[in-house]
């Protein structure tokens, strides 16, 4: 199934069946990928051929986050109690990580590719590093609410989390080409600027691509930039 892409006055629309919840961007900027409240498929669109696909048959569990490798064919699939590695180019399934319980929602890749955070809506925060196992290498428990946010600075080992509690989390995290050696995770700062609105808090978080700055957007309609001078 593909869906039509609509232009007019110079904007293109892609028409989906439910309110779209997650866009992700592959890095080259030609495909991007969309996830719809509830869903339980993926759709990949390709800016160039203006198209739209599947990725694969629909699943019985909804999908809660997904996001494309960093270098390679596969894209992350977030489930409540799974992350799944799906090959792109063979259609296929290769590795399949565990919570252990855990109930997740939201998943962020570090820049080798090997190594994921997965927040939990029991305010748990996973470390996966793949090369090690298919199950959590840590579990650190940060909030006291559903995460909502995770992300990864592309140039400091730095990563966060947010969360309804309305904190923002951040942690350093090393992680090393010595495959003998496990990542360091030292938690660093809480930060505080959001107001609770609706029984939610912190909605998404993003690092400065360049600084080490986060921002974080919040149910409070704020978005806040926090900067090393603070």
């Amino acid at each position: 199934m593909s869906l039509p892409w609509k232009e007019k006055d110079e904007v293109v629309v892609v028409n989906h069946n439910k309110p779209v919840m997650k866009v992700t961007w592959h890095k080259k900027g030609d495909y991007f990928a969309t996830l719809v409240s509830g869903g339980n498929n993926v759709l990949i669109h390709r800016i160039s051929r203006k198209s739209s696909q599947h990725i694969f048959r629909q699943q019985k569990i909804p999908i809660h986050s997904v996001m494309f490798h960093q270098s390679r064919p596969i894209m992350y699939i977030c489930t409540s109690s799974h992350v799944y590695l799906y090959d792109l180019q063979r259609q296929c399934l290769v590795k399949k990580l565990f919570s252990g319980g855990q109930p997740m929602c939201c998943i962020a890749a570090h820049a080798g590719g090997d190594n994921i955070i997965v927040g939990g809506n029991d305010g748990k925060l996973a470390w996966f590093d793949m090369d090690l196992s298919n199950m959590p290498y840590k579990v650190m428990s940060s909030h006291a609410s559903a995460i909502k946010g995770v992300a990864f600075h592309k140039k400091y080992p730095l990563f966060a989390s947010v969360s309804d509690d309305t904190t923002v989390h951040v942690f350093y995290g090393m992680v090393h080409s010595d495959l003998n050696q496990n990542a360091l995770i030292v938690p660093l700062k809480i930060l505080r600027s959001h107001s609770p609105h609706d029984c939610e808090g912190v909605l998404d978080c993003a690092f400065h691509p360049t600084q080490p700055w986060i921002f974080s957007a919040g149910a409070d309609k704020t978005i806040v930039l926090f900067c090393d001078e603070m």
